[in-house]
């Protein structure tokens, strides 16, 4: 699994960020279920895949954000 650049990601509409969070954060659920029952091989998903969690929240945050201060 290859981390999602932060340059692709700021491309999206919220819309896709959000689904692709959705996805994201269900796709961790899994892993962590079979990490715990020693089923997972690659372990290094597991960070990768919340660090792009991670990311992801960053960009919706920022874009939060400036649509609050635009509207000031």
């Amino acid at each position: 699994m290859k981390p999602r650049k932060a340059k692709y990601l700021r491309e999206l509409t919220d819309e896709e960020l959000n689904r692709i969070l959705n996805e994201s954060v269900e796709t961790l659920a899994r892993l962590r279920v079979q990490h715990s029952l020693s089923q997972l091989q690659d372990t290094a998903s597991l960070k990768i895949l919340k660090k792009d969690i991670a990311r992801i929240k960053t960009i919706i945050s920022e874009r939060q954000r400036a649509k609050e201060y635009g509207k000031q």
